[in-house]
């Protein structure tokens, strides 16, 4: 039986594109800092480049938005006509990628079944996303994809899979597999190479160890094996909610025609191990300004039960107030997490009395951002990949803001392509 994750037609540039300057990071990587797609665009120097075929959020507001939208379809067009593209059927991608710290990080590309995927809160479809998703971050997204001939992706969906039973014996025998691609990333990237999976024995391998994998899921949450969460987004989550809602318009506006076979049905994702040594989850941490502190601080102690002292099982977390640090022990957690229970209070406090968040990378900043007036930082812990997919289970989503997957030079890069018309 397959899973939602399957073989694609995938497109790659053929052996004379510079791979380097082929691939771009995720275009929703470095949204504040326009010099370096500036950068980018200089480097691919007018060759062939993904930077041509995808729409940095940095421009999502720029008055010419819907001018670089046309010329990103159109470009796509180009490519096709000019037959640059060598087409691999039925097939995945083994990729291994070397971060820039250092660490290999594997993964298998293929695609995504949309009709197994829901995005809303509370589903129970085998693919899911992980954090809320913004619904007005989808229509700028689906400009792009509407008129696009083809897709790129930059997403990244998690596996859990301890036992290292799907990607991983694929990597063991890569040096039996044709060599795709093999090169390094731009502007500090690391390196990355790609190897076909093929065969036949290969192919049945994955299917076989997913499903493996579903039934143990089942078993392992008490749940049927048609609510089981097997896929659980890591990166791209609005990525991916945009090729649902496009195939979701192009089913109603095509009702009486059959589309299950539509290749919009899909999406191209890589998934990953989540229990990958260079997968790193890393806190993001709460700035509160503009508040009145020792009100938010009294009613936070009321609301959650506080105590200074607790057993190493009750969540915690620290407040910061004047570069001065306390801990507390939740005793009524709102959220399986502890971000879950510090974020519920904070999004209903704010509500109704004044001041702002921020969500901030590192301690450092939290402490010297505490020190300003009317300012309460909360330092979290980090979460553990094991909380992963039972608090999606159980909460239906992860609070915003609940971690950080990697530094940014490390998301993935475009590289491969698949149709998404019918021929």
């Amino acid at each position: 039986m397959k899973t939602a994750f399957q073989t694609a037609d995938i497109l790659l540039p053929k052996k004379n594109i510079d791979m380097k300057k082929w691939s771009v990071i995720a275009c929703d990587q470095f949204t504040y800092k326009l010099d370096y797609w500036q950068e980018v665009k200089s480097i691919s120097n007018g060759e062939k480049s993904t930077i041509d075929l995808i729409l940095p959020e940095v421009y999502l507001n720029d008055d010419n938005c819907d001018k670089m939208i046309e010329n990103i379809n159109n470009t796509m067009k180009q490519y096709i006509n000019e037959d640059i593209f060598v087409e691999y059927k039925d097939c995945f991608v083994y990729v291994e990628r070397i971060q820039s710290d250092g660490k290999k990080r594997c993964g298998l590309i293929g695609k995504i079944d949309l009709e197994q995927y829901d995005y809303t809160k509370g589903s129970t479809s085998q693919v899911r996303a992980t954090e809320t998703t913004v619904i007005e971050r989808i229509p700028p997204r689906l400009k792009v994809r509407k008129n696009a001939p083809i897709e790129l992706t930059h997403i990244m969906i998690l596996i859990d899979d301890i036992m290292n039973t799907v990607i991983e014996p694929i990597g063991k025998v890569k040096d039996s597999l044709n060599l795709l691609y093999d090169t390094d990333l731009m502007k500090g990237s690391g390196h990355i190479s790609g190897y076909l999976v093929n065969s036949n024995s290969l192919k049945c391998q994955i299917d076989t160890a997913l499903f493996n994998l579903l039934q143990e899921n089942s078993k392992k949450y008490n749940l049927p094996q048609d609510e089981v969460l097997l896929y659980a987004m890591g990166d791209g989550n609005h990525s991916l909610a945009t090729a649902k809602e496009n195939y979701e318009q192009l089913k109603k506006e095509n009702p009486n025609i059959d589309l299950s076979n539509h290749p919009a049905r899909y999406a191209l994702v890589e998934i990953v191990n989540l229990h990958s040594d260079a997968l790193e989850f890393e806190a993001i941490h709460r700035i509160v300004s503009k508040v009145n502190v020792q009100d938010l601080l009294s009613k936070m102690k009321d609301t959650l039960k506080t105590s200074e002292n607790g057993s190493s099982d009750m969540q915690r977390f620290s407040y910061i107030i004047n570069g001065i640090e306390n801990t507390l022990y939740i005793q009524n957690p709102l959220s399986n997490l502890t971000v879950g229970s510090v974020q519920s209070f904070l999004d209903e406090y704010l509500k109704s009395n004044k001041g702002t968040i921020d969500y901030i990378h590192g301690k450092d900043a939290i402490i010297n951002l505490s020190k300003n007036d009317d300012s309460i930082g909360f330092i979290l812990p980090d979460m553990l990949k094991s909380e992963l997919f039972p608090t999606v289970i159980k909460d239906g989503s992860l609070p915003r803001k609940t971690f950080s997957m990697g530094h940014a030079e490390d998301k993935r890069f475009y590289i491969e392509c698949r149709s998404i018309v019918s021929k």
